[in-house]
């Protein structure tokens, strides 16, 4: 049994009775019932995923999957390729946007080149690229192999199980990829039938002449391709990327090894849409984090049944939608571990009105 099927076989379920003690302790803390909204129910699926209602999430790690795409060479991006390792350079080196945010969130952040353009090596970016030189053309085939798709895929199950070994209590996901959010839009328009014209949106700054370009270029790849909507893994492998298969296998491996991950913009979404495609019970260990400025992101985040805490028009990528929404969780946490009992108070506590 290979790596991928083996995981779905063994993804488990949510932990009810953890839950349940989790939402009874939310309960009897001093506060309306519920009082925290989604900060409780983050807590209370916390609990389901690794078994216990004394949830921390002592150690974290943003995991940064970097890869280029052959469909840049249309000018879908309003950067070049060129861009990709230098950001993965400047993620590696602790210097960009989301390593300052995972800094102050006592994240770390682990760096892999899972397909970018050669070249020489890069401090601190761990090197396992399923291709170098990074995805073929989606206008004129498939971005990958099948057998490609399936490696990348069961890379990020496999850096979970790290993760999780070294005592990670929380995965977040984030990429690096010039043209990744013409790929997330093409995976988005296969899976669930939508028009590119519906979902795309300006990415790092195109112009309305630039995305209506874009749209003709996602046009061009599904009629090429002609990706199966019912099948995941034909669907990434024609018109993903290197970083989409290993995020998906990301969220995966969290399912299978209990692991909370949390999710960043629309390319980390699309991945995960994928993941949950392939494998349904996977979804009781993903977290959404924000909704992101690009349209395509709504149709994911329903799709996947997820809320998102943060409404504020982010668009960067790298992850720090997700570093961002960790910060949620551990305010979340301190007032559940910290508030005082209504015991403690002396209240009789607080009971919802029943509705006339």
């Amino acid at each position: 049994m290979t790596t991928l099927a083996r995981t779905i076989a063994e993804v488990g379920q949510a932990d009810g009775a953890a839950m349940d003690t989790a939402r009874k302790q939310w309960n009897g803390l001093a506060k309306p019932v519920g009082g925290l909204g989604m900060l409780e129910d983050l807590v209370v699926q916390l609990a389901g995923i690794v078994g216990t209602a004394n949830v921390t999430l002592d150690k974290r790690t943003l995991i940064v999957a970097c890869a280029d795409n052959g469909v840049v060479r249309h000018s879908v991006s309003a950067s070049d390729a060129s861009v990709t390792r230098i950001m993965a350079h400047a993620i590696g080196a602790g210097q960009s946007t989301v390593c300052q945010m995972a800094r102050h969130a006592n994240c770390e952040v682990l760096t892999v080149d899972v397909g970018m353009l050669e070249g020489p090596h890069i401090p601190n970016v761990r090197t396992q690229p399923i291709r170098p030189g990074g995805t073929g053309d989606i206008t004129r085939g498939p971005a990958m192999t099948h057998d490609e798709c399936v490696r990348a895929i069961e890379l990020g199950i496999d850096l979970v199980r790290e993760r999780k070994e070294t005592g990670a209590s929380i995965v977040l996901t984030g990429e690096m990829g010039i043209g990744n959010t013409t790929t997330s839009c093409a995976v988005a328009c296969a899976l669930f039938g939508r028009s590119p014209v519906e979902l795309v949106g300006p990415g790092t700054g195109l112009s309305a002449e630039g995305i209506a370009h874009k749209v003709a270029i996602i046009e061009s790849a599904l009629e090429t391709n002609q990706p199966d909507s019912s099948d995941a893994i034909d669907v990434l492998m024609k018109v993903g990327g290197f970083d989409l298969a290993t995020i998906c296998g990301i969220c995966l491996g969290g399912a299978r090894y209990r692991v909370p991950v949390l999710l960043d913009g629309i390319i980390t979404l699309a991945a995960a849409a994928c993941a949950v495609r392939l494998c349904p019970a996977c979804r009781f260990v993903l977290f959404g984090s924000h909704v992101s400025a690009e349209p395509v992101a709504r149709l994911l985040l329903d799709a996947l049944e997820l809320d998102a805490p943060i409404h504020a028009g982010m668009h960067l990528g790298e992850g720090t939608g997700a570093v961002a929404a960790l910060g949620l969780l551990d305010v979340a946490l301190e007032a559940y571990h910290r508030t005082s009992t209504l015991d403690q108070l002396d209240i009789d506590g607080y009971q919802p009105e029943a509705q006339s």
